[in-house]
């Protein structure tokens, strides 16, 4: 809440956005029943209103280790590998979030973080500037760093200290107009990349986009362009949907920031050492999450993806977005779009909850419990699962996606970085050396997933009282 109200002041135009979300909410709630019953089943509506996702770069393997232990007080541990390299963007990635449903519903707070490449900067001499320029920042305060440690130490924080952690944390995501670099090599950097300019040429991480959730995406889309807000031609990820899956994202356009640039001729301070100059980076994100899927439902999901993009020929853009949004459509009519049958072909995860029905009859007790007497609840055959669904034993609920696609994230990061042609870049990523600089193993998002859905069939067997 606290960065919330920290960016909105930043950025004006991301209240706007908040505004506008919460607005198409309010109307999907009242005019889309299911949709709200489905919420109220799986326990997130009380977290709608909150929902947000921030993004991050970080530079250097010390940052990225810091940053871990800085999220592990909120309970906000590293989800998923993302590498964006082979889509143009100089970074490999995790996000920081809760791990269980009940976590994520107190606090629904996600941080795609990512890690510069440096290796990926083909100008060596570049890469020796940027590298010693990353050296010699702090992006932590010496308060928040001292209540990590005693977080580590004792297990947790007062909450006077943790109103202070608030405070000193949310120094590392702010914005800086004053640049610790020259124009020049400032200019150097945007030209080897934008977002290696973002990186390189600020005094910290300043949240570059800080995302609410919407219900209905495309009237977001609508509704930024009503209100006059540049928005992105292309909603990333999979096209408007009956079941929505996984995760559509749009923004509305990089703004052009006033900054000062440090002036390299230290003679020269007749406007305090700094000299003009202008930086594009932040802008507003909306997205809209849904079912989270299994690695067949991924499988199909990244096949159909590429086949539309294969159709298409050339990089979704503003000149082409009717024509994508036809291709993806059509190309999407192979995925099943109705729960039941997701479930059924073992396309997505979901929870299972007893019904009504269920709770009042001792003979559908007994069928349940005799149908999940396993030692194992992962290994229940779907073909079992899906007979308690048919004669109305158990109901499905969406298990939301909490995650993210490196193919949208990448396509979301290049139409921000006024950038004429994505960069190519041939370098290999490790998730080992990721990790090696995170100090700390990633969290296996499928895993999280598949323990959700067995969870979820073990609280239906204790509810009942056979």
């Amino acid at each position: 809440m606290a960065m919330s109200a920290m960016y909105q002041n930043e950025v004006p135009l991301y209240g706007d956005l908040v505004d506008l979300v919460s607005d198409v909410n309010a109307e999907v709630l009242t005019s889309h029943p299911d949709v709200k019953s489905q919420l109220l089943h799986t326990g997130e509506i009380e977290r709608l209103s909150m929902e947000r996702h921030g993004a991050i770069r970080l530079g250097t393997a010390a940052e990225l280790s810091m940053m871990r232990r800085l999220f592990a007080v909120m309970g906000m541990y590293p989800v998923g590998y993302y590498d964006l390299a082979p889509a143009g963007v100089p970074v490999h990635s995790t996000a920081f979030r809760a791990l269980d449903s009940h976590s994520l519903h107190k606090s629904p707070f996600r941080v795609f973080t990512s890690l510069l490449r440096l290796d990926l900067i083909a100008d060596k001499t570049l890469q020796q500037e940027a590298t010693a320029t990353l050296a010699q920042r702090q992006i932590f305060t010496a308060g928040v760093i001292e209540l990590i440690e005693i977080f580590e130490v004792q297990g947790g924080l007062t909450a006077a200290q943790a109103e202070q952690f608030v405070q000193e944390a949310l120094e590392t995501f702010r914005w800086h107009d004053k640049t610790p670099v020259a124009k020049a090599l400032y200019q150097r950097l945007l030209n080897q990349h934008p977002l290696v300019a973002d990186v390189v040429g600020f005094k910290g991480p300043h949240i570059n986009h800080l995302t609410p959730r919407t219900l209905d995406i495309d009237a977001v889309q609508q509704g930024m362009q009503a209100r006059g807000i540049p928005s992105k031609a292309i909603i990333e990820g999979p096209p408007r949907r009956a079941c929505p899956i996984l995760l559509r994202q749009t923004s509305f356009k990089a703004l052009q920031e006033a900054v000062g640039f440090k002036v390299s001729d230290t003679s020269d301070l007749s406007n305090g050492g700094y000299e003009q100059g202008h930086h594009t980076a932040r802008f507003g994100e909306i997205e809209q999450r849904g079912v989270a899927l299994t690695q067949k439902g991924r499988a199909l999901y990244d096949e159909l993806l590429a086949a539309a993009r294969r159709q298409l020929g050339v990089t979704p853009n503003e000149d082409n977005a009717a024509q994508y949004n036809q291709i993806l459509a059509e190309v999407f009519t192979a995925f099943p779009d109705d729960y039941q049958t997701l479930h059924e072909e073992e396309l997505a995860y979901f929870y299972y909850q007893l019904t009504d029905s269920t709770l009042d009859s001792e003979d559908g007790q007994a069928l349940l419990a005799a149908t999940l007497s396993t030692d194992d609840l992962n290994k229940v055959p779907n073909a079992k699962l899906t007979a308690l669904i048919n004669d109305e034993v158990l109901r499905i609920e969406p298990i939301v996606y909490e995650d993210f696609l490196p193919v949208s994230a990448a396509g979301i990061f290049q139409s921000n970085l006024q950038q004429a042609q994505p960069s190519q870049y041939d370098g290999y990523s490790s998730q080992q050396e990721f990790e090696r600089d995170l100090g700390a193993a990633i969290y296996d998002e499928v895993a999280l997933y598949e323990s959700m859905q067995a969870q979820s069939l073990e609280q239906c067997l204790s509810s009942v009282s056979i």
